[in-house]
């Protein structure tokens, strides 16, 4: 017998030699008198119903009598004529040889029986330890398996929640930037509506005034920066918008990847507790055939490490957008404040320019004026001079022509006929000169009260600029929204 304890190949689990047929079959034989006894029935009288179907042999109908049989013996068999015999005879068909070797037989089979029997008992004994040590074995292993696969989970839960904790609050911080760029949004409109209100007032400057200054390129130019600010304002608020929901998106994945994994935590850690003496353990037929997983390991790890590293990208990207939203409201304000301050630094300058060119248009008014009335006591100095000459006119003509009465030879061009001739035509030219120093004189009072009417007319647009720039433009920029509220604070 071997040493308990070491494997081996039991005789019984191999089939066993077929042994050598002895004794004829008891077909055979019945078959060969069938013919030669037709009212006996062998078959029905030959059937032993207490026969055992194990171990049980037939021996042959020629058997071989190898120290009985000899050459003259099976010669004179052959050549003996055929008889008919009794019951006993018929019987009687084995040799003690036969005898002897049937005993034989069956003593070794039993030998070889008990001894298998042995053999089994012990390896049986031996198979069931070795059977219970492999199954507890088995058994301590898958537990071992479990619990590492419950630390795996519990070690990737906490690394679940520690980027959904950062997750969440980088969103809300996301969400609290967006806010204050909406805010600084809403209040460009008040400056953009303040700058295009300057530009349509001063629409209605009139004359000469109505020009393109330097207040006027600078408002258009505080327009064209308001509305630029806007737009990057609203590309910025259109990536916080996206960013937003691939951060709700990349949450809800982490959060569907922790309820999985608290699910599958709370499984496997209840097979892990579970012992052969626990509740509800049963038969479930089959579920070993049953493969209904969809990952191994390594993927199984990868997804969950692709989500977290999906997660950091996305809290990065929020993250420098946080910062960029940051520096365009501090970069927007500045620009919108020095343009607003050019402007009113231009509107400043345009109106003490406008003031001054008032005051010296006054100036020259009041000249004017002085010039007109000085002119116009000209020409009336003017036309009394022409009156008092056409006295002396009248008498130098008069006298001529009472001299052209003169009788004859009396008519005589002396002296005093060539003084009143030469009388006549100096006091002629003298009030000819007089008469078109009077239509300068006219001339220049018209041109005196035309330049009034232009200074007039200059004077009422430089107040209509003074009052457009001064009190309608300057007034509406006072309520310039201060830096705070265009980074979005208020």
């Amino acid at each position: 017998m071997d040493a308990l304890g070491s494997t081996l190949t039991a005789t019984y689990a191999h089939p066993r030699p077929t042994p050598t047929n002895f004794l004829p079959a008891i077909s055979t034989v019945a078959s060969s008198y069938r013919d030669r006894f037709p009212h006996y029935n062998l078959t029905h009288t030959l059937s032993l119903p207490w026969r055992p179907s194990t171990y049980y042999k037939v021996a042959s109908n020629l058997p071989t009598l190898g120290p009985y049989c000899t050459r003259s013996q099976k010669v004179c068999e052959s050549t003996m004529l055929p008889f008919v015999s009794n019951r006993t005879t018929l019987f009687t068909r084995y040799t003690p040889d036969d005898w002897y070797r049937s005993n034989l037989t069956n003593y070794h089979e039993s030998n070889t029986s008990r001894h298998n029997s042995e053999r089994l008992r012990v390896d049986t004994s031996r198979l069931i330890q070795d059977k219970y040590q492999q199954t507890r074995k088995t058994q301590a292993g898958s537990t071992q398996n479990l619990g590492e696969r419950v630390n795996d989970i519990g070690f990737w839960k906490s690394e679940i929640n520690h980027e959904l904790d950062a997750m969440i609050g980088d969103t809300n911080e996301l969400t609290d930037v967006k806010k204050k760029l909406e805010r600084a949004l809403m209040e460009t409109e008040a400056p953009l509506q303040v700058a295009r209100e300057c530009l349509f007032h001063r629409e209605k400057r009139m004359g000469i005034d109505l020009v393109h200054d330097e207040v006027e390129a600078e408002l258009l130019t505080e327009v064209d920066i308001i509305l630029c600010c806007q737009e990057r304002m609203k590309l910025h608020l259109d990536k916080a918008i996206a960013q937003l929901a691939a951060n709700r998106a990349s949450q809800h994945e982490l959060e569907k990847d922790l309820s999985d994994k608290q699910a599958a935590y709370r499984i496997d850690d209840k097979c892990h507790n579970l012992r052969n003496t626990s509740d509800g353990v049963s038969y479930f037929r089959g579920v070993e055939r049953v493969d209904a997983t969809v990952s191994v390991p390594e993927s199984w790890a990868k997804f969950t490490d692709d989500n977290i590293l999906r997660s950091q990208s996305e809290r990065a990207a929020s993250a420098k957008l946080r910062d960029d939203i940051q520096n365009l409201l501090v970069v927007t304000a500045n620009e919108m404040w020095n343009q607003f301050n050019k402007v009113n630094v231009s509107f400043t300058n345009r109106i003490a320019e406008t003031a001054d060119a008032k005051n010296k248009i006054q100036v020259h008014l009041a000249k004017t004026l002085q010039e007109i009335f000085q002119t116009e006591m000209t020409i009336e100095s003017i036309k009394k001079a022409i009156k008092d000459k056409s006295a002396f006119l009248k008498v130098a003509q008069t006298r001529l022509d009472e001299r052209t009465r003169r009788p004859n030879i009396e008519l005589c061009r002396d002296m005093a006929q060539l003084r009143l001739v030469n009388e006549v035509y100096e006091v002629d030219d003298t009030i000819q000169t007089l008469q078109q120093r009077l239509r300068e004189a006219e001339d220049t009072l018209q041109s005196l009260v035309h330049t009034k009417a232009t200074l007039e007319h200059d004077l009422a647009v430089k107040a209509n600029s003074l009052y457009i720039d001064q009190e309608k433009c300057m007034s509406m920029r006072k309520t310039f929204p201060n830096t705070l509220r265009l980074v979005g604070f208020c």
